[in-house]
């Protein structure tokens, strides 16, 4: 039997070139105009506008999980000491480093902060003055723009810490960097499963003063890390097809893309499940409350699309082998995946603004476009700067050649 070929580098395009120019002024364009017209549509609303703001809020909180998505892939990959995912890690790098930027597009939540978080406000109309005064010392805007910046500054610290390691590794062929990145990789998860975890109560949990829930974190982690697998799919196959990572990333690592998708798909509708099964069985008035709320009005039919779209449907149609090696299969439940995980979190958070009905509409696209127009913008500037490989690291010919078992 014969080996099988390894491909080498300069077999294909691993520089993203002119495109990335075109892409970042592209997503800049489209950023810059779905935000005048979602700001034209809010002050039209005469609310302050607080549909702006929670439209605004979804969508940040969407490319938000994508980014932290990545994130986290990275030091899991190197404490696991993965070699299958190096030659595509280099665009996990550019979405984590996304995140200071993203700090930028929280601002339109922070500055109508009161329109948005009811304990924000001098006089909250859903607390009790005991539960207002008792829950103070934590929600308070100060505290929760500290909270954020502490957030983005860790974030940004290990976003910054493999996109530089790795490029070094680029330009020295340092093998030992290697090893700094995997030594460092084991804190690095520590203080994103805490930092990631206050973000999404902060964020989305904190909508809702008066409710809590101890396992929201790993909901919002497990949707963003499945949307974030989508999300690297699509990019790498509309990279190929600009001429980009031909044969290097092959159809075994998209099998392991379509493999993550699924499990997670299955992970995160445990959890989802677990967290509702728990305040079904205690039935306390204000943990229930919640859910009461999202099962009427119209948003119970966002639940059963969730249960269905977000679950049934994707898990069935990743479950085969095939499905997982046919690039126009998978790119379809890539994209679907990331329609359900923005329909996950406009569920979670629309409610209160909107307790009697489902407002999605225009505005909603709108925002989603701006945040997605930036985010695109930056991640392409990034990617125009470095190779789309980590030419150098030593686990690469070992990544080339991956097969699945």
């Amino acid at each position: 039997m014969t080996e099988p070929q390894i491909p080498k580098l300069t077999d294909t395009l691993i520089e993203l070139g002119g495109l990335g120019t075109r892409l970042w002024r592209g997503g800049l364009i489209v950023g810059l105009a779905a935000l005048a017209g979602a700001l034209a549509l809010g002050l039209a609303a005469g609310d302050h506008l607080r549909h702006f703001s929670f439209s605004w809020l979804v969508s940040f909180a969407f490319f938000l999980s994508l980014s932290l998505g990545a994130l986290v892939f990275l030091p899991i990959q190197f404490v696991t000491r993965a070699s299958w995912s190096v030659v595509i890690r280099r665009l996990v790098e550019v979405m984590a480093m996304a995140l200071p930027f993203l700090a930028l597009l929280l601002l339109p939540v922070l500055l109508n902060l009161r329109q948005v978080y009811e304990w924000a406000s001098p006089q909250p109309q859903h607390l009790t003055p005991e539960l207002a005064a008792h829950k103070a010392p934590f929600l308070n805007p100060v505290f929760f723009v500290v909270r954020w910046v502490v957030n983005f500054a860790i974030w940004t610290w290990l976003a910054l810490f493999y996109w530089r390691t790795s490029r070094r590794q680029d330009r020295t062929g340092d093998q030992a960097l290697t090893l700094r990145m995997v030594n460092r990789s084991g804190p690095a998860l520590i203080l994103f499963a805490l930092t990631c975890s206050l973000a999404a109560m902060d964020l989305l949990m904190t909508l809702d003063p008066a409710w809590f829930s101890t396992i929201f974190g790993v909901y919002f982690f497990a949707g963003g890390f499945v949307a974030f697998h989508a999300a690297l799919t699509l990019i790498t196959m509309g990279l190929q097809r600009t001429g980009r990572l031909q044969r290097l990333v092959s159809a075994e690592h998209f099998h392991d893309y379509g493999k993550l998708m699924f499990a997670f798909t299955f992970f995160w509708a445990y959890i989802a499940f677990s967290q509702y099964m728990l305040y079904w069985y205690g039935n306390i008035p204000e943990e229930t409350l919640w859910y009461l709320v999202r099962q009427s009005s119209g948003w119970g039919a966002i639940g059963l699309l969730l249960a269905g779209g977000a679950f049934f449907v994707p898990f069935l149609g990743l479950i085969s082998r095939f499905a997982k090696r046919n690039r126009k299969l998978l790119a379809f439940w890539a994209a679907w995946i990331l329609v359900m995980q923005w329909f996950n979190l406009y569920w979670v958070a629309m409610p209160v603004f909107s307790p009697d009905h489902v407002p999605l509409g225009l505005l909603d696209a709108l925002c989603l476009l701006s945040v997605g127009g930036f985010w695109l913008a930056v991640i392409a500037k990034l990617g125009a700067v470095a190779s789309l490989v980590p030419v150098n690291d030593p686990r690469l010919p070992e990544s080339l050649g991956f097969e699945n078992a």
